[in-house]
């Protein structure tokens, strides 16, 4: 198991632990974490999981492939960044052990 931790866009922040398999989505939707809303149950359809990667973990949870990144970029009014993911996408292990996610202010669609 490893803890993730998820800060709003107040700065507030909470650390849950999740199970070998998941993914940051289905952690965060299991713990009821606010700004994560994944519409499309992990589908990567909606980009309603939008999240922001900690720049220091960017190495170990590696890249949006290109399918995400096509996704992201077209969420209309949302702010994508470098470090933009779609939690569904987002595979844990205890390699992420320690990982910090930020929410967005805004889902897209929400």
């Amino acid at each position: 198991m490893a803890k993730v931790t998820f800060v709003q866009p107040d700065g507030s922040s909470r650390t849950v632990v999740n199970f070998e398999g998941m993914t940051l989505m289905q952690l965060a939707v299991g713990n009821l974490i606010d700004g994560i809303d994944a519409l499309c149950g992990g589908m990567m359809q909606c980009a309603t999981c939008h999240c922001y990667i900690a720049p220091e973990w960017l190495d170990r949870t590696g890249a949006a492939r290109p399918d995400e990144r096509d996704m992201l970029d077209a969420i209309e009014g949302a702010e994508i960044r470098p470090n933009s993911r779609l939690s569904c996408q987002v595979q844990l292990g205890e390699e992420l052990d320690g990982l910090i996610v930020h929410v967005p202010a805004d889902q897209p669609g929400v």
